[in-house]
């Protein structure tokens, strides 16, 4: 049980990382919400080393997932 609460919360953190990539490559950094780390008024590029940096973040947790998925050695 404890196995699957851990890969469902690196599926999860997966997808927002991802969707948060997407977000950094088409989205200027003056329309970013304020939250975000990257947020400038007067820049109107995207963040592409945010999205590269968020798509490995996101990447990584599945690829976590996926090892913590498998069965364990006998």
């Amino acid at each position: 049980m404890q196995k699957q609460i851990i890969v469902i919360s690196l599926v999860v953190l997966g997808v927002l990382f991802v969707g948060l990539s997407f977000v950094y490559f088409t989205t200027g950094a003056n329309h970013l919400p304020h939250f975000l780390p990257g947020y400038d008024a007067a820049v109107m590029k995207a963040h592409a080393k945010h999205g590269i940096g968020s798509l490995l973040l996101g990447v990584g947790c599945f690829v976590f997932a996926w090892f913590q998925s498998g069965s364990a050695k006998k």
